[in-house]
């Protein structure tokens, strides 16, 4: 086992295997034998693809950023040869992709090694993951609570020391989430950044993002480099950056002019120390140079949650509907909320959802508006910290009590899913009973350049890569 594998990034590690120092080979049985040894306590990962990694080392990895490192997928929208794409459903258990995804095929040509699929909440519906089909994930800080969602197996691995980073998606905040649940760096990108070719074109009518989850931003960065990108035939594109990612992450942001703010838009309670995480990033921004105030945009909140609302449910619909041929599920075949929300979904009319598509680019303009005085916004990732497991029960099939109980979760998150922007949850803070605390910073559509450089400041400024749980002695309920 590599000695100093823990204490690098994705890029630390390719550098190692550039120099020479170890083989491609040695880092992937490391990462291996991690899973082995920490996986059986989390629940992170759900399907192994060893044989197919080492057989890809052998045969010559390409030449990238990243080659030789370790990576994982998430069990959601995304297509890896040799595993099946199930949607953490029981639904698809069985579904075996004829081909791969593109964003497979690029994070592939980057040099990465793809070891696995991690769990997610079915069809990524809730901000947990405790799926039927594989149980719930755990989080390495404390086994009693939640990793966050939907992509907590990804952040559970990461946390854990298995990797330094991992694939998720974003429909509502689920790279943010489990960002902020796992004491991790996560970028939401702007609305079409990254291709969900070949399969998709835009997901949830464009709410739906994917990216990763890392210890370190440049990592976050380095990758959103390698699959940027539109595939031909895409709807539509985030225009192409001035200068690379990475570089942004290395250079500190010019003098920003910061907004905050405490109080959720729907009025949802905020923890104290989510409260308190914000203030002192606020604190530190003004510190470093940034200019500083408290307001929020205004905007209809409830026209936005339904039209959030209905987007997801006619999505859910649909997406079951590919394997039911149209029909709502029988009882058994997915969970009792996804059966429900699919059946809020197949009421509705045409003519309602796009309504409420435009409905929602309405308010995404009132939104951006605000980014024209500010450029950026700061505020807690998620309403109170990481809850234990079973806080979000989806054998109760009440729609209105899931998007209630979701959205006085993520009060925050789900926005910049609405309104297309790129927004990133940084791990500035933590809670009394020690569990990861992040903070939500959002900023103008195509502008992640801005925020890998802001979020590289701050790491610099309040380093977190040290501050890690320890795995062995989290406590299973």
């Amino acid at each position: 086992m590599i000695a100093e594998y823990e204490t690098l990034d994705a890029l630390g590690l390719a550098e190692l295997v550039r120099r020479r120092a170890v083989t491609a080979l040695e880092v992937a049985e490391t990462a291996i034998a991690l899973i082995e040894e920490r996986n059986p306590a989390l629940n992170a990962i759900v399907a192994r693809l060893y044989d197919q990694a080492r057989e890809a080392i052998v045969a010559g990895l390409p030449e990238g950023p990243f080659t030789g490192a370790p990576y994982l997928f998430k069990e959601l929208v995304v297509s890896v040869l040799g595993a099946p794409t199930t949607y953490a459903s029981r639904l698809f258990a069985q579904n075996m992709p004829a081909a791969e995804s593109e964003l497979v095929r690029r994070c592939r040509a980057a040099g990465l090694v793809v070891l696995g699929k991690t769990n997610s909440s079915e069809f990524g519906l809730m901000p947990v993951t405790e799926p039927h089909l594989f149980g719930p994930t755990r989080n390495p800080w404390n086994t009693q609570h939640t990793p966050g969602g939907s992509s907590g197996g990804s952040a559970a691995a990461v946390a854990a020391g298995m990797l330094p980073m991992a694939h998720a998606t974003d429909g509502g905040g689920s790279i943010r989430i489990p960002a902020s649940c796992c004491g991790l760096f996560g970028l939401k990108p702007t609305r079409g950044r990254i291709t969900a070719g070949p399969e998709g074109g835009e997901g949830l009518a464009g709410l739906a993002a994917q990216h990763a989850v890392s210890w370190s931003v440049r990592d976050n960065a380095a990758l959103l480099d390698a699959t940027a990108g539109p595939m031909p035939g895409d709807p539509y594109f985030a225009a192409p950056p001035q200068r690379s990612f990475l570089e942004a992450a290395g250079r500190d942001p010019r003098r920003l002019r910061i907004a905050f703010a405490v109080e959720a838009p729907n009025g949802a309670a905020i923890h104290p120390d989510c409260i308190a995480a914000t203030r002192e990033t606020a604190r530190l921004c003004e510190e470093l140079g940034h200019i500083v105030e408290e307001a929020s945009p205004e905007f209809d909140i409830a026209t936005v949650v339904r039209s959030f609302n209905t987007i997801f449910q006619a999505n859910t619909m649909a997406n079951v509907g590919r394997v039911t041929g149209g029909k709502l599920p029988a009882e058994g075949q997915i969970e009792p909320m996804s059966r429900a929300i699919a059946a809020r979904g197949m009421d509705i009319s045409a003519p309602a959802y796009i309504a409420s598509v435009h409905a929602m680019h309405r308010e995404s303009r009132r939104i951006a508006a605000f980014f024209e005085r500010f450029d950026a916004w700061l505020t807690p990732t998620l309403a109170y910290p990481p809850p234990r497991i079973g806080h979000f029960d989806m054998d109760v099939p009440d729609v209105d009590l899931w998007l209630s109980r979701l959205l006085d979760f993520i009060p925050f998150t789900f926005l910049f899913n609405v309104t297309g922007q790129p927004a990133m949850s940084v791990p500035l803070g933590m809670s009394g009973d020690g569990l990861p605390v992040g903070v939500h910073f959002a900023g103008r559509h195509g502008d992640e350049e801005m925020l890998f450089s802001l979020a590289g400041q701050l790491e610099r400024a309040a380093p977190w890569s040290g501050r890690r749980p320890k795995v062995q002695e989290a406590q299973v309920a």
